[in-house]
C-alpha cells in the first residue's frame, strides 16, 4: 500500500499535539483516516493495518536522518523503523539475542573469529540484495567512525581493518583480543544496515527496515509507509507517524486527545496523571530494560582526581530519597554500577550508605571543603533535571557549593567532545549488559569515561569477556565492578523504568525488544 502524506496537515498534527494538554483533553480528535488495511500477499499473516502516530523526545532542528551521529531518542527510533537491524539483546533466544538481517553468528573455538551469516533474500526498497559488503560498512565505515561511544562497539571489539566478506551472506570478523560475548555487543539493536557506498543519509535513500520513509522534518516529525517486501515480519501497520514533543505533559495531552496512540518515556508526574484514565494504559519497561540515571565526575578536573572527593559525592546522595521523591516508588536504587537485571551485573557489591557527615570529612580532608561546582544536564529523559535538583541539595548538606546548568532538550550530548569535558554532568546509561557498557564508556579511558583510565581493570573486564564458563566470567566481572564501585566517577542512584503510555487499542510495542527505542515492526491497532 503506498499513502501519500500531505506535508502541510502532517505537521499541523505534530504541532497541535505538542500543544495538546495546554488547551485541554478532549479538544483534539484522533485524525488517522486510515482504515485497516489487508495483506496484499496471499498466505501471509492478517494485518489491522491504520497508522500509529506516536511521540518521543527529539533533538529540535539538530534531529538527523544519519543515526550513527544522531544522539537523541527519536533519532534511533526512526532509524529502527527505517533500516534493518543485524539483531536485539533476548534472554529468551538461545544465544541471549533474536538475529535480524543475520540468520547467525559462528564463533571460532578459540575466540578469534566471529563469522557472520546473512540472511538470504534481504531486499532494499530500491529491489537489491542485502549482502555481507553492505555489513560491512555499515560497521566498518560508518558504526566505527560515530562520535557516539555505542557504535565504536564493533570497532573496539573487532579487527575491522582485517574483516572480509565470505561470498555475498559470510562476514569474517577478527577479533582484536579473545571474547566470548561478542553477540551481545553486535544484537544491541543500534546496530543497523544501510547499503554499501551509502555516505549521506537522505529520505530516498535505500533501507531494508519495516518501513519506508515519506517524511521528514528536523524537530517537527517524520511518517512512514509499510515496506511489503520486509524479511520475515511484514508489519501489521499501513503506516507509521513518529512526532517530536519534547515537553512530558504535551505528549500525555496529545495522547489523551486521540492525537497520538503511544507517548514515550513520560515524566513520572504525568504518567501518574493516565493512571485513572479508561482510555489509556500505561506500559513502562521492565528489568533488565531499566535505564541507569546517573552523574559522571570527570577525573581530569580537579578535584575530582581524588578519590575521597568522588567517595564523597556518592555518600552525599540520598539515593531512597530520590525514588520516591522523583520517581514516587516507581524505580529502583541504584549502587553506583550500571546493567541492573543483566547477569553479569554485580549484585554481589555491598549497597552504598547515604553519609553526608562522612562525605562533609572526606571533602574537608581533600581540602575540598566548600568546593564550587556546576552540574550540566538536560532532559534528555525524565527524571534527569529533577535528579540533578535534588542531587544538587544533597551536595549542599555536605559542603559542596552545587548549582544546576540545564540545556534544552536534545542539547546534552549535541556536542560530545564538549560534553565530555564537563567538570560533572547528568547521564544516562542504555540497559545493555555490564561488561558491554564497561568497555563503552570506560574501558581505554575512552571520552565517555570522564578520565577513568585503569589498564589493571580493563585487563579484568578483557579476561571476564574471554571467558566461556558463565560462572567464571561473573566472578572476574564482578572483580572488575568492584573496583569501579570502589575508585570510580560515576554517582548512579537511580534505575528507572521508561513510562510509556498507549492507547487501549496498540498491542505488539514490546515484542520488538528494544523497549527503550521501540521500532513498531510487531505493532497493531485494535
Amino acid at each position: 500500500m503506498s499513502r501519500q502524506i500531505d506535508r502541510r496537515a502532517f505537521l499541523r498534527r505534530g504541532v497541535a499535539g505538542a500543544a495538546a494538554l495546554a488547551v485541554g483533553p478532549g479538544l483534539l480528535t484522533a485524525c488517522s483516516t486510515d482504515e485497516p488495511g489487508s495483506d496484499p500477499k496471499s498466505g501471509s499473516s492478517p494485518r489491522s493495518g491504520g497508522t500509529l502516530r506516536a511521540a518521543f523526545v527529539g533533538g529540535g532542528a539538530s534531529e538527523t536522518l544519519d543515526f550513527f551521529n544522531g544522539p537523541s531518542a527519536l533519532d534511533l527510533v526512526r532509524a529502527r523503523a527505517w533500516h534493518g537491524t543485524l539483531g536485539n539483546l533476548d534472554p529468551s533466544g538461545p544465544d541471549g539475542v533474536r538475529y535480524g538481517v543475520l540468520k547467525a553468528i559462528d564463533i571460532s573455538d578459540d575466540l578469534s573469529t566471529y563469522t557472520l551469516h546473512v540472511r538470504p533474500g534481504v531486499r532494499f526498497t530500491d529491489g537489491s540484495e542485502l549482502t555481507s559488503a553492505d555489513i560491512l560498512h555499515s560497521l566498518s565505515a560508518l558504526a566505527a567512525k560515530s562520535k557516539l561511544p555505542v557504535y565504536r562497539l564493533a570497532a573496539a571489539n573487532f579487527d575491522l581493518a582485517r574483516a572480509k566478506a565470505d561470498g555475498d551472506l559470510k562476514v569474517v570478523l577478527p577479533t582484536l583480543r579473545p571474547i566470548a560475548d561478542g553477540r551481545m555487543i553486535l544484537c544491541q539493536g543500534n546496530f543497523l544496515v544501510v547499503k554499501d557506498g551509502t555516505r549521506k543519509f537522505t529520505q530516498g535513500m535505500p533501507s531494508c527496515g519495516p518501513f519506508r520513509l515519506t517524511e521528514f522534518t528536523a524537530g517537527q516529525g517524520s511518517a512512514f509507509e509499510r515496506y511489503d517486501d520486509h524479511y520475515g515480519h511484514v508489519p501489521h501497520l499501513d503506516g507509521l507517524e513518529l512526532r517530536s514533543i519534547a515537553d512530558s505533559t504535551a505528549r500525555a495531552g496529545a495522547l489523551t486527545s486521540g492525537e497520538i496512540d503511544f507517548a514515550h518515556d513520560l515524566s513520572p508526574v504525568t504518567a501518574r496523571t493516565l493512571s485513572d484514565n479508561a482510555k489509556v494504559e500505561l506500559a513502562p519497561t521492565k528489568s533488565p530494560y531499566l535505564v541507569g540515571l546517573s552523574f559522571q565526575m570527570n577525573m581530569r578536573v580537579k578535584p575530582f582526581d581524588d578519590p575521597r572527593v568522588r567517595e564523597a559525592f556518592k555518600l552525599a546522595v540520598d539515593r531512597e530519597a530520590m525514588v520516591k521523591t522523583v520517581f514516587y516508588g516507581n524505580a529502583e536504587v541504584g549502587n553506583d554500577l550500571p546493567s541492573i537485571g543483566f547477569p553479569d551485573y554485580a549484585d554481589g557489591v555491598p549497597r552504598r550508605a547515604h553519609d553526608p557527615q562522612r562525605a562533609r570529612q572526606l571533602l574537608k580532608e581533600a581540602g575540598a571543603d566548600g568546593m564550587k561546582v556546576t552540574l550540566t544536564t538536560g532532559p534528555e529523559t525524565p527524571g534527569m533535571v529533577e535528579m540533578a535538583a535534588l542531587f544538587v541539595e544533597h551536595l549542599k548538606k555536605a559542603g559542596v557549593r552545587a548549582s544546576v546548568r540545564e540545556l534544552p532538550a536534545g542539547q546534552l550530548y549535541a556536542d560530545f567532545p564538549a560534553y565530555a569535558a564537563l567538570p560533572l554532568a547528568g547521564s544516562y546509561q542504555m540497559p545493555i549488559p555490564a561488561l558491554s557498557t564497561y568497555q563503552m564508556s570506560a574501558a581505554g579511558g575512552s571520552p565517555s569515561a570522564f578520565g577513568w583510565k585503569e589498564p589493571e581493570t580493563d585487563a579484568l573486564v578483557a579476561k571476564a569477556r574471554a571467558e566461556r564458563d558463565p560462572a567464571q566470567a561473573k566472578k572476574l566481572g564482578t572483580r572488575a565492578q568492584r573496583t569501579r564501585w570502589e575508585k570510580g566517577n560515576q554517582v548512579l542512584p537511580v534505575f528507572k523504568p521508561n513510562l510509556n503510555a498507549q492507547a487501549k487499542r496498540v498491542d505488539g510495542v514490546r515484542d520488538d525488544l528494544f523497549e527503550q527505542f521501540p521500532g513498531f515492526s510487531q505493532a497493531s491497532l485494535a
